[in-house]
């Protein structure tokens, strides 16, 4: 039975009756007096014969206005019931207003080519229009089922009863196609991207997931491994894992660096010093060999060789050799708080990459340049795995540029790591893998609350897009700009919307529509500190550490009598 026949079993729900077309060639509008349904997002069909077919044209209203209100000197008396004043100018029943609604045709859904395709026959004049069944809204939205191969139930469609139409991606598409996260600050950006990890980690997927968390707030995925959560992620011998790197774990060993990593970390080297570590890199890594490693101590012998004469007479490099020396020393011997850099030691690709396993990286308290070169060095040694592996050219398990399997890394606080108009070390690998990383199994997601901020080219390469509450009119035309899939109508409704709502859009889901996120099943770690309940809290911890010393002053015991002199005691 295809869809259509099912549908027609479906009780129609009339919401109203074409007006006419658009402003666009795939707009039309209806005029309806249901104030309730007719709302920004919600889906409707019209009836249209189609490849011989009577099929269901469906449509998401993208706007609406007022076509007819009741008189402004009737309104400006609210003692005047609104059914009384339409009785009065001749209007029947209670209908006072009327909307016309804009629609956006979407098309009837193909079961054979798996889409929607748009037959471009408009509603004529006077045509009715039903509010889409939710049984046929949960069968064409969304390209996956709950709990099947493959597929991430991230919420409800936002303009039914929660649960009545779920929202699930395919994560195929998601993980090879990229993601990109965007909203302002307190919308649920965290929080919605944790939810999807979540499903990231149960028995239908058992992904290999690297979150990039600089502000730690994904240690509560820990609570994957409760007993109450079992039932989610515990299936035919299937656990996940969850492992949290803390700062003092971060290693990169310093012969996975490349010259502009180095460079970037000592900033504003001169022309002449610039040069002398150039050569120095290059000698050290020729010596080294193709596998070989060297260390730090190379590379400082291989700028002490570039000494000659004395700058003081005008024929040598002397302070210029001494001054990169300086640097080099400062930054890698005993610099910051956590020694990252190492000569041995780094943080394996199939320690960090597992299936069925999270690994959380935790940048907290690491200067930001540090923590640019850190994801730089990690994604530069991921894709170059994957791209050895699936070529053939590392197929020994201890090599380490083997990687059998995809992986995707979400990374919080995107626009640090590509920023727009400025050239840090980690958005050319960023714009790399985005660019080439379908083809070899590496995703990325990206969150970050200034679309604005976020370099254009890596942003538009994310080709499905969670959009959440969007203020700024900045971030709003950067959206406008480079995000492909949602109609730009739709990216109007982005101030009004509330926390946990958001738009999906892209290749993970069949069209675009407004969601409202499920509720995580692991607490959330990134909520905002409440300042006044703190002060209380010190003020009351601090009265109670008072009234005990206090009171411990009153029940001081006395030391014992010795005796009495003359009637005082002593």
């Amino acid at each position: 039975m295809t869809n259509d026949k099912k549908a027609n079993k479906m009780s129609d729900t009339l919401m109203g009756t074409v007006k006419g077309p658009g402003e666009k060639p795939s707009e039309f509008v209806f005029i309806t007096a249901d104030n309730d349904r007719a709302r920004t997002g919600e889906f409707i069909y019209y009836r249209a014969r189609a490849a011989g077919v009577e099929r269901m044209i469906l449509g998401n209203i993208t706007e609406r206005r007022l076509a007819r209100s009741l008189p402004d000197s009737f309104l400006a008396d609210p003692s005047t019931s609104p059914s009384s004043v339409a009785a009065m100018i001749g209007l029947e029943g209670d209908v006072s207003e009327l909307f016309e609604i804009v629609v956006s045709v979407i098309g009837y859904y193909d079961e054979e080519l798996n889409d929607f395709a748009n037959p471009r026959i408009p509603p004529m004049p006077g045509q009715a229009v039903y509010l889409a069944p939710s049984e046929m809204l949960a069968r064409v939205l969304s390209p996956r089922r709950k709990g099947e191969l493959g597929a991430a139930h991230i919420g409800s469609l936002l303009t039914r009863e929660a649960g009545e139409v779920p929202v699930v991606l395919s994560v195929k598409d998601v993980v090879s196609t990229h993601l990109a996260v965007l909203a302002s600050t307190g919308a649920g950006k965290s929080y919605t991207a944790a939810v999807l990890i979540e499903e990231l980690m149960k028995p239908e997927n058992r992904s290999a997931v690297l979150v990039i968390d600089p502000h730690g707030e994904y240690n509560t995925l820990q609570e994957i491994k409760r007993a109450e959560n079992k039932n989610y992620f515990i299936a035919n011998g299937y656990e996940p894992e969850v492992r949290i790197l803390q700062p003092e774990r971060v290693k990169v060993r310093f012969d996975s660096l490349e010259f502009a990593d180095i460079a970037y970390l000592l900033q504003d080297l001169s022309e002449k010093m610039r040069h002398s570590l150039g050569t120095a890199f290059r000698n050290t890594r020729n010596s080294a060999g193709k596998h070989g490693h060297y260390t730090f101590q190379d590379l400082m012998d291989a700028v002490a060789e570039q000494r000659y004469g004395d700058e003081d007479r005008g024929g040598g490099n002397a302070s210029t050799i001494d001054a990169l020396e300086w640097r080099l020393d400062n930054r890698f011997r005993g610099y910051g708080k956590h020694q990252i850099f190492s000569d041995s030691e780094h943080n394996g690709l199939t320690e960090l990459f597992r299936p069925g396993q999270c690994t959380v990286l935790q940048l907290v308290d690491i200067d930001q340049n540090e923590q640019q070169v850190i994801v730089a060095t990690l994604l530069r040694r991921a894709i170059q795995a994957r791209m050895a592996t699936h070529k053939g050219d590392a197929t020994n398990p201890n090599d380490e540029k083997h990687l059998p399997y995809p992986i995707f890394v979400l990374i919080e606080e995107a626009h640090r790591f590509a920023p727009a108009g400025q050239t840090v070390v980690s958005t050319n690998v960023l714009k790399q893998i985005l660019a080439e990383g379908r083809k070899f199994g590496v995703g990325i997601g990206l969150i970050t609350q200034r679309p604005g901020k976020l370099d254009s080219d890596v942003l538009s390469q994310c080709m499905t897009q969670f959009i959440m509450r969007i203020v700024n009119p900045i971030d709003q035309d950067t959206i406008a700009k480079t995000v492909e899939g949602a109609g730009r109508r739709m990216l109007d409704e982005l101030p009004a919307l509330t926390r946990g709502q958001l738009i999906v859009s892209g290749v993970a889901i069949n069209t675009p529509l407004m969601c409202q996120v499920r509720r995580r099943l692991t607490r959330h770690g990134g909520e905002t500190i409440d300042a006044p309940a703190e002060w209380e809290k010190w003020h009351s911890e601090r009265s109670r550490a008072r009234r005990d010393e206090e009171n411990a002053v009153m029940v001081k015991p006395q030391p014992p009598s010795r005796g009495r002199i003359g009637g005082i005691e002593i």
